[in-house]
This record gives structure tokens, sequence and C-alpha cells, in this order.
């Protein structure tokens, strides 16, 4: 018998964890342009209400301690972050699709900084 891919109570979602659960968000992003709008839809309307759920399941672990399973339902939880605009926002995925995805890579500066005259602007308390 195969090796479960998600906690049992998401095994309904089975489906979609080789396609969704990706580790990063460059991965994320890229199916989230490459899939058909018909795959996208079909994944958010099966994730969407299992949201909360998965959220409220997620919780009892810390980042570093998820077992593969729930790791991979909480990377299936981030794809769905790629997708619900596709779907909600950009329903015609010809029209709103202007930019070569490929060129987006996310990167992890650290804090955020404010930009100088914005940190001029609270150091006279303007801010």
């Amino acid at each position: 018998m195969d090796q479960p891919l998600l906690p049992e109570t998401f095994r309904d979602l089975e489906p979609f964890a080789a396609t969704w659960a990706l580790e990063t968000e460059r991965e994320r992003n890229h199916q989230s342009w490459v899939r058909p709008q018909e795959e996208l839809k079909a994944f958010y309307d099966a994730m969407l209400p299992r949201l909360e759920p998965a959220l409220e399941y997620l919780q009892r672990y810390a980042l570093a301690d998820m077992p593969a399973d729930a790791r991979r339902l909480f990377h299936m939880t981030l794809s769905l972050a790629e997708v619900t605009m596709a779907v909600e926002a950009q329903r015609n995925q010809g029209a709103a699709r202007f930019y070569d995805h490929r060129g987006f890579v996310p990167v992890t500066l650290g804090p955020p900084r404010l930009h100088a005259s914005a940190a001029k602007a609270v150091g006279r308390g303007a801010v």
C-alpha cells in the first residue's frame, strides 16, 4: 500500500498533492501560471472550503517539526494563495497574464526597511 501523502482528515485532497504540495514560492508561482484555468479552478474549489480546517490542523506543529504529510498540506495552503488570484481576480487567464512569470524571483531580505524619505518622516514624527 502506498504511503499517504496527507494527514488522514485531508486524504480527499491527495489527488492535488503531487501538483500543488510544492516547497518553494517560485515553484508554486510557476505552477499557477502553467496549469490550465480548469485545473486551477478544480484545486481552488477543493481546497478553499478545507483551508480553515487545514490551518487549524497545522497549528499543532512548529514549522521545523512538521511531519511530512502535514508539511505537504502546508505547502498546498500556500499554493492556494498563488491560485486564488488567477481564479478570483483574473477570471480571463489570457487577458491578465501580461508579464513573463519566469522573471519573478521571490527573495527574503530580512526585516522590512523604510525608504529613506519615509525614515526621515518617522524621525520627524510625521508618520
